[in-house]
């Protein structure tokens, strides 16, 4: 009975694996038949480094290298902000903290992760947007810096989550064994435990480039929504997230307007399954 139930068990998860494969797969294939229709007159070469994105000008253009750069941009941001404190986290719940301490602060993460994006972009307009306008004395405190703060703290949970555990799979005997040839705990932290979970740590730091990536409400509320190539971080953008999310309900089905979004959509796929591929490939090497 209990091999019959077992078997029953393995085919249900096998299952539910294949119906997220497909899903996953129809939902491509629906972003490519409504997104390539756009190139039946517009070139890709155009769409993707057109520095212009006038969807309801007369002509249209759909340039989104703008979108492009404002979505690198912010990105890049974040990933400055967020990977070393996010690291260093880990590393302090993982190391150092004493027991009392490491429950509270992954309490206080899981919190963090678990706050809606909007909820976190409305307290940025309210708090952060005037105080980055006031401090480095801007026109308008909507800009990709501004996003680029606010997503850190939401890629952050990820990361340290990730990188927390790829620091508790390090064996003990790693530790005992630097601590027996006489290192400190700070050598044996940055010499022995981090390269032992190097590609724990880099699948972390790629998996909360991808949470960043694909964020839409906290930089659609908080970089300005401007389609300009940007010249600094202080410069309003907009990303491809908040294109669609933006555009998406104005648009008439099966106008220009509307493939070029879907054909935004691809893009975003593409990036997307990437920086997962990269993180799976990452989480399960083997030194």
């Amino acid at each position: 009975m209990s091999k019959i139930k077992e078997f029953i068990i393995e085919k249900i998860i096998f299952l539910c694996g294949i119906i997220t494969i497909v899903f996953i797969i129809l939902i491509f294939l629906f972003l490519l038949k409504e997104g390539l229709s756009l190139f039946k007159s517009v070139r890709i070469f155009e769409f993707i480094f057109g520095k212009n994105w006038y969807p309801i000008s007369e002509p249209p253009q759909f340039g989104i290298l703008p979108l492009i750069l404002g979505s690198l941009l912010v990105t890049l941001g974040a990933g400055i902000i967020s990977i070393p404190v996010g690291i260093g986290c880990a590393i302090f719940i993982a190391e150092v903290a004493p027991r009392w301490l490491k429950d509270i602060l992954k309490a206080f993460i899981e919190l963090l992760a678990a706050i809606p994006s909007v909820v976190l972009g409305f307290i940025g307009m309210v708090t952060l947007v005037p105080f980055v306008k006031n401090f480095f004395g801007l026109p308008t405190g909507l800009t990709a810096f501004t996003g680029s703060i606010m997503l850190a703290f939401m890629a952050m949970p990820t990361m340290v989550s990730i990188a927390e555990d790829a620091l508790y799979a390090v064996p003990y005997t790693y530790k005992e064994a630097a601590y027996a040839l006489g290192a400190s705990r700070w050598q044996t932290i940055y010499r022995v435990i981090i390269p032992g979970a190097f590609s724990g740590i880099l699948a972390a730091i790629m998996l909360g480039i991808g949470r960043v990536v694909g964020e839409t409400m906290a930089v659609m509320m908080l970089t300005g929504n401007s389609a300009r190539i940007p010249q600094s971080f202080f410069d309003p953008v907009r990303t491809l997230t908040a294109t669609i999310a933006n555009e998406m309900g104005e648009a008439v089905v099966g106008s220009q307007h509307y493939f070029a979004l879907f054909s935004i959509g691809i893009v975003l796929f593409i990036i997307s399954f990437f920086v997962n591929i990269t993180a799976d490939i990452f989480m399960h090497h083997k030194k």
